[in-house]
């Protein structure tokens, strides 16, 4: 029987500063929990709906239709909800390459980003302290299970950027077309913010300005976010 203490803990979860308290998160969708658990991070409890229970949750709580709707952040609940514990990697690898975020505030965006990183096997992504939570309801629902098998870290990124020995790659409107860039086997691949694009205090720290050449008529500002980096880590990964 789930206590109301328990719905109370799940729902808090909504909202960062109780996330940060408890080192725990919620992700929603039968797909998603059992793939984070096949990714080895820990569940610190797992629910379903009675009604659907169909003896492959088995370590399941089952929990009626209502109590599920309470915990969740969804309008039509999935029936199947997670509550895991936050993994601990401050460690970077930097033998390949590496994605930084600078104040990344849609979770849409980090959510694809996160995506986008798993399937072009970039293990390591960097976020901002500015960049939105990783671990935020709707960002996790764009990642569809990527979060299990990308570290992402939160760091001060304009002394991280100072620190390390890659070279560091820009995105930036007025760059060096990346089709005819020639491109290193790792490096650090900066992405800037939707409405501002990168820091000016992090543009004096990158090395190589790169940019996606329009093709059509100029009517467009500039790509989103995720639909650049898409593109980036694509002519990256061709490059490699």
């Amino acid at each position: 029987m789930v206590t109301k203490n328990q719905i109370k803990l799940v729902k808090s979860l909504q909202q960062k500063k109780y996330r940060t308290q408890h080192k725990l998160f919620v992700v929603e969708g039968k797909k998603t929990v059992f793939e984070l658990i096949e990714a080895g991070l820990e569940p610190f409890q797992l629910f379903v709906d009675a009604k659907i229970e169909n003896g492959e949750f088995k370590d399941f709580e089952k929990i009626s239709a209502s109590e599920l709707k309470q915990m969740s952040s969804l309008n039509t609940p999935s029936g199947v909800l997670g509550v895991f514990h936050m993994p601990i990697n401050n460690s970077i690898e930097t033998l390949d390459w590496v994605v930084a975020l600078d104040n990344v505030r849609d979770p849409g965006n980090l959510g694809t980003i996160i995506r986008l990183c798993d399937w072009f096997g970039i293990k390591q992504l960097i976020c901002s302290l500015g960049t939105v939570d990783c671990y935020n309801p709707k960002v996790l629902q764009a990642t569809m299970g990527s979060i299990a098998r990308v570290n992402v870290v939160y760091i001060d990124l304009v002394n991280y950027l100072k620190e390390t020995p890659q070279p560091i790659y820009g995105a930036f409107m007025d760059g060096e077309s990346v089709y005819t860039s020639e491109l290193p086997k790792n490096g650090v691949l900066v992405m800037g913010n939707e409405a501002n694009g990168i820091s000016a205090e992090i543009e004096s720290i990158i090395s190589k300005r790169m940019a996606i050449p329009q093709f059509g008529e100029q009517t467009t500002e500039s790509l989103n976010v995720a639909t650049a980096t898409a593109i980036l880590l694509s002519e990256i990964r061709r490059g490699g």
